[in-house]
């Protein structure tokens, strides 16, 4: 088993849903997939303090985008995920997978 650091769930969600979203993942765009498919309703303020958090970890990168009239001329903060993110992703989803193991029987009592 690899070392690597803990990713929080909202991290891990964060994560998914710039992997989701791929080339189109930016603020509201990855606040309406934590809504829409986690069901997680996520202030804009916690949001970029985890997109802050996983860019200063090397997980995720942002790009700027040229500005936009709709938003008053100001510009899309896009998200990729580097390599390391995709393998910390893959880390807690192997951690979360064998923590669950058995647990079928439990969960329906």
């Amino acid at each position: 088993m690899k070392k690597t650091k803990h990713l929080g769930e909202l991290e891990q969600m964060v994560l998914m849903a710039v992997l989701q979203l791929e080339s189109n993942a930016y603020g509201t765009t990855v606040l309406n997939e934590l809504s829409e498919r986690g069901g997680r309703k996520v202030s804009p303020g916690a949001l970029f303090a985890t997109i802050d958090r996983l860019q200063g970890k090397g997980l995720v990168t942002s790009e700027l985008g040229g500005p936009t009239p709709g938003r008053g001329g100001k510009r899309k903060r896009f998200l990729t995920v580097t390599p390391k993110g995709l393998a910390a992703l893959q880390d807690a989803r192997e951690a979360w997978m064998r923590m669950s193991e058995g647990l079928d029987e439990v969960l329906q009592r």
